[in-house]
């Protein structure tokens, strides 16, 4: 053990081999440090002393590290936290009461089959992470990681990482993070695996920066990307994204249960609340979920499926800001209040093409097909040129609406059903505003 005061003794202890090296007070580092295998860094007695570097990344894991009761802070664009090392096993990582600037970064390369991380209390008052280069492609588009990112870059099908991740915070309210907030990604479909036994957050505050007309880049606050299993996703603080194309939640993987108890919102053109490519078994919002920007869509099914899939409310304000969009075969949807559409027709980002969309509220398209959709209040349109509920080509098996289907725009129809598409109307409470 190795109490330390200074930089020079923090590299002292390094070199001789101690295992456990405790930060005494706040230093200033002049470059990164590595930590070697199975070391301990931690804070020492004065709460939370901070370790801060001048110049590049800040500190090096090798494997078996534990970090804890640490400030860490890098310039923004600089990974406070990175791995330096690719062996079968990487062991056992802690990571807990944390407060860092710059990007969290475990990248599993080329010969890791396997390592676990742990992971508690972790704040990520700022970080820059649109530079990275390592990006996952699919459905046309790019996606960059995030302030806090672990990613399995292994494409071994017997490759895994196990994550636990509970109490994590991300940027500021009106000072987000740059890039994703959260970025969790295995290697690909069919291997380099990351398995998460629960991931808990509260407040995850995310701007992507992408310019506006960009098409094949996208962002998300919480980004759980393909090669991903997920058990347990609970958010207890607001999400929020800021950018265009900055998705709220976005999947590709695997997740069993995901809850969010707070707010869900998007500011920037483009972005969807909850975009879902994956496979979900159970989704709850018990909150509303709100998008502002131009093209901004509350809950898209564009792959994959859900079985069991409840909204509190949904909320769009955008021009081609659609609420509710299904094009493949889910489960039961239930939404316990109302779903509203503000906008008319505008531009919005649909698999990687910039295309113009009426702000329909609830949209079923070509492959969609529905069990059941239960909508206790009402589905409310403002705009001009839209349809409340459009049913095109698509199927939905049983319909409840508790209120009304609403359309108040001039040139709009509360409801729409094409090319053979299938729904109950019998019990649909229908009116017409002009």
């Amino acid at each position: 053990m190795a109490n330390i005061k200074s930089f020079s003794e923090l590299q002292q202890a390094i070199n001789n081999g101690d295992k456990e090296l405790i930060i005494q007070c706040s230093i200033l580092c002049f470059h990164s440090i590595i930590l070697p295998e199975n070391v301990i860094l931690k804070g020492g007695s004065q709460p939370m002393p901070m370790l801060s570097f001048n110049n590049g990344d800040g500190i090096g894991l090798s494997a078996g590290n534990t970090i804890s009761n640490l400030s860490i802070q890098t310039a923004t664009n600089q990974k406070a936290i990175y791995t330096t090392i690719a062996k079968e096993d990487l062991g056992n990582f802690i990571f807990e009461n944390l407060t860092i600037t710059g990007q969290f970064s475990f990248i599993a390369r080329t010969g890791v089959m396997k390592a676990s991380i742990k992971m508690n209390q972790i704040d990520i008052v700022a970080a820059d992470a649109k530079n990275s280069i390592e990006q996952p492609q699919k459905y046309g588009v790019n996606a960059l990681q995030g302030a806090l990112t672990i990613y399995n870059f292994n494409n071994n099908p017997q490759s895994n990482i196990n994550l636990s991740a509970e109490n994590i915070s991300i940027g500021r309210k009106n000072a987000p993070v740059t890039g994703s907030g959260i970025f969790i990604a295995g290697a690909s479909d069919h291997g380099g695996w990351i398995t998460i036994s629960k991931l808990h957050t509260k407040a995850v505050y995310s701007n992507g920066k992408i310019p506006f007309g960009v098409a094949d880049i996208i962002t998300a606050g919480v980004f759980i990307v393909n090669g991903v299993r997920a058990k347990e996703i609970i958010h207890d603080g607001e999400i929020v994204t800021y950018g265009v194309n900055d998705m709220v939640l976005d999947t590709w993987g695997e997740v069993e249960g995901w809850t969010c108890n707070a707010p869900v919102t998007s500011y920037g053109p483009s972005g969807v609340g909850f975009v879902n490519f994956g496979v979900v078994k159970k989704f709850v919002a018990n909150a509303p979920i709100e998008t502002y920007g131009l093209g901004a869509r509350g809950y898209n099914q564009y792959d994959g499926t859900v079985e069991d899939i409840t909204f509190k409310s949904i909320s769009t304000f955008g021009d081609g800001s659609v609420a509710i969009q299904i094009s493949k075969a889910i489960g039961k949807l239930t939404v316990y209040g109302d779903v509203i559409t503000h906008g008319s027709v505008g531009n919005s980002l649909v698999k990687g093409v910039n295309v113009e969309l009426p702000a329909v509220a609830l949209s079923i398209k070509p492959g969609g097909e529905v069990q059941e959709i239960d909508i206790k209040g009402s589905i409310v349109t403002y705009g001009e040129d839209v349809i409340t509920y459009e049913v095109n080509t698509g199927t939905v098996k049983k319909i409840n609406i508790g209120g009304q289907i609403i359309a108040n725009g001039k040139n709009s129809k509360p409801l729409l059903i094409e090319n053979n598409g299938q729904t109950p109307t019998d019990d649909l409470k229908i009116k017409t505003t002009r």
